[in-house]
């Protein structure tokens, strides 16, 4: 019997057209991406221009001080990684750290901050692969940042959520975002006049350099990472205790020497080939893999016969997503610390195996495969809302740690800002989902994904003299020995952050990704086997129900695992959602627009499309 059709239904229209398409978070930056196409330049430089943009309009999502990594591929097909999620600072020890009290890095504060990369993935794009000069790329942001831009709603909620720590703890940051003392109102025109003057201050001195494009660039560059902001980030680490989840106030290891010491690498992707697409993610020191993972064991599989939002697909999703993120939280780390298996890993003598872990009911363990014979490790880590070990959700021969009801029910996993803020539940601002995304396509062929995040100003203090804050990618290493992910200096920590680029026929075909923390890949997974297995159209595929599962340990602080939890959005028909139940799912219903933030654009000959999810209402596809 035939699947049913699956639903053509879409909030918005596919952007269609033949000269470009933008699609990101914002629709500001969406349409500086598109002005600077308009005004020649490619598509490598509409992507810096928008991506400046979104550290000023969604500073609850990313900012100047956090990371961004980028898949740019020119129109002959070569895709190459640009990795800017900075490193762990030199002082970053696990033995530091353990003489601080700490047992889990906290989210918020200074400790979690890392090298910022983003400012430098931009500056390395715009040089090996943009046209345009730095005046060009950067005016758009610095015009939002002195002049104004509409708040969203997003924003407000996330100073609501940290005001009373804003007035008595972080009044650097109260100085920014709380003008006179009060919350901002959503839509009214906002200005951060210090990062304007940042920003400008890093145009000046890549002016300074003369005529040469690149010799500006360098110079702006070496000015954020050797000049006036690594000197201020220095300064104010060394120089302020900042209060952070812990409770307990403490001053940050990230120096002027990190910053100096560091560039943005730039990598071949890993990639898997599904069904005649090459798909193209970041390397294991992302969780970019796990969907080549989650692929390579569909791939076996009659996908495409499954109803889209029925019980069948959904639970052998579920069930594959969680073999690969054990596979993540066992394996994963920056290669260049630690010999990552990621071959083997996407191998189908390896997946054929896996695949006999997906049964007909939920499981509720962690179970990392054991590639080339290698035994894996876990770390301890939390488990929510549970009384009793789950055999095997703590390791192997470790105990879980089981935390209060108090924090089983915090559902909030920005970095733990949100938990800093208990007493003013009722504005906590955004959950899931503090990062942004930005996909790019010229008349050319070039094309661009880029999901930057981190500097989010609910989760670090503003820099007085720069108007921005820290990143706290930091809270992903874990602070215990011998674990791949293990805090170590130099080295990267184990990003979230993870934009998609597919080939067809040896060229760019789809740009896409979306924010959302460790939900990225399962939200990216839904929405390509939607649009190559189902054959939905972009905006279709985004706007279809969506889902997730919290089973195994999440990335930011506390490191929650909730096994066997999948959360629905209410859109799921009653019947899928009493059959999953039914499978042994522990279910829980979610707002019917609540998961999910995908963006995409894709090339089919001449024609160019772009799509952007409805959700929050912010998110925006350009095109012509």
């Amino acid at each position: 019997m035939a699947p049913p059709v699956p639903s053509t239904f879409t909030t918005r229209p596919e952007i269609a057209g033949t000269f470009g398409v933008v699609s990101s978070t914002h629709w500001i930056a969406s349409q500086v991406g598109m002005s600077v196409l308009e005004k020649g330049g490619n598509a490598f430089d509409a992507a810096v221009a928008a991506g400046l943009t979104l550290q000023v309009v969604e500073p609850h999502m990313n900012g100047l001080g956090g990371d961004a990594v980028i898949i740019a591929c020119t129109a002959d097909g070569s895709p190459k990684v640009i990795c800017g999620q900075g490193v762990a600072p030199a002082k970053a020890t696990i033995a530091h750290y353990r003489a601080e009290g700490i047992e889990t890095i906290p989210g918020t504060g200074l400790l979690a901050a890392v090298v910022p990369g983003a400012f430098d993935a931009w500056m390395t794009m715009l040089r090996d692969y943009g046209t345009m000069t730095l005046a060009e790329v950067m005016s758009p942001a610095i015009g939002y940042a002195r002049d104004g831009y509409p708040l969203l709603p997003g924003v407000c909620g996330a100073v609501q959520s940290v005001s009373e720590i804003f007035k008595t703890e972080w009044k650097s940051s109260a100085a920014t975002w709380m003008p006179g003392g009060n919350v901002p109102t959503a839509g009214t025109l906002f200005t951060n006049p210090k990062l304007a003057d940042t920003l400008q201050r890093l145009l000046g001195e890549g002016t300074s350099a003369g005529p040469d494009r690149e010799a500006q660039i360098e110079k702006a560059r070496n000015a954020y990472y050797k000049g006036f902001v690594a000197e201020a980030i220095d300064r104010f680490c060394r120089e302020n205790e900042i209060m952070d989840v812990s409770g307990k106030r403490h001053r940050g290891v990230l120096s002027a020497d990190d910053m100096a010491e560091w560039r943005a690498p730039v990598e071949d992707p890993a990639t898997y080939d599904y069904r005649g697409i090459t798909v193209c993610k970041a390397g294991p020191w992302s969780q970019g893999p796990v969907l080549l993972q989650v692929l390579a064991l569909l791939q076996g599989y009659d996908v495409p016969s499954m109803d889209t939002t029925g019980p069948e697909f959904i639970h052998l999703l579920i069930e594959a997503t969680k073999i690969a993120y054990a596979d993540r939280e066992a394996w994963y780390a920056d290669p260049n610390f630690t010999d990552v298996p990621l071959k083997t890993m996407l191998s189908e003598k390896y997946n054929v195996e896996r695949r006999k872990l997906i049964g007909d009911t939920a499981n509720f363990e962690l179970r990392p495969g054991t590639p080339d014979g290698r035994n894996p490790a876990l770390p301890k880590f939390n488990v929510a809302g549970v009384k009793k070990m789950i055999p095997g959700m703590g390791g192997f021969g470790e105990p879980a740690r089981v935390e209060s009801d108090a924090m089983a029910t915090e559902r909030y996993r920005d970095g733990g800002a949100s938990a800093m803020a208990r007493a003013g539940r009722a504005a906590q601002g955004p959950a899931e989902g503090d990062t942004c995304h930005l996909d790019v396509i010229d008349r050319w062929g070039n094309a661009v994904a880029c999901t930057p995040s981190g500097g989010w100003l609910q989760s670090s203090p503003t820099v007085p003299d720069l108007g921005f804050c820290l990143g706290t990618r930091g809270q992903m290493f874990w602070l215990q020995d011998g674990l791949p992910s293990s805090l170590t200096p130099k080295m990267r920590p184990r990003t979230t952050l993870t934009p998609s680029m597919a080939m067809k026929d040896g060229k760019p075909w789809m740009a896409f990704g979306s924010p959302g923390g460790d939900n990225q890949d399962q939200w990216i997974a839904q929405f390509f086997l939607r649009h190559v297995d189902h054959k939905l159209n972009m905006q279709a595929a985004m706007d279809a129900p969506m889902l997730q599962t919290d089973h195994w340990p999440n990335s930011f602080f506390p490191r929650e695992a909730r096994p066997g939890k999948v959360q629905l959005e209410a859109r799921f028909p009653k019947e899928t959602i009493e059959a999953l139940k039914a499978k042994g799912h522990e279910i829980e219903i979610g707002g019917e627009w609540s998961l999910g933030r995908n963006a995409a654009a894709k090339r089919e000959g001449k024609l160019m499309k772009a799509a952007a999810t409805p959700r929050l209402q912010q998110a925006y596809a350009v095109g012509r």
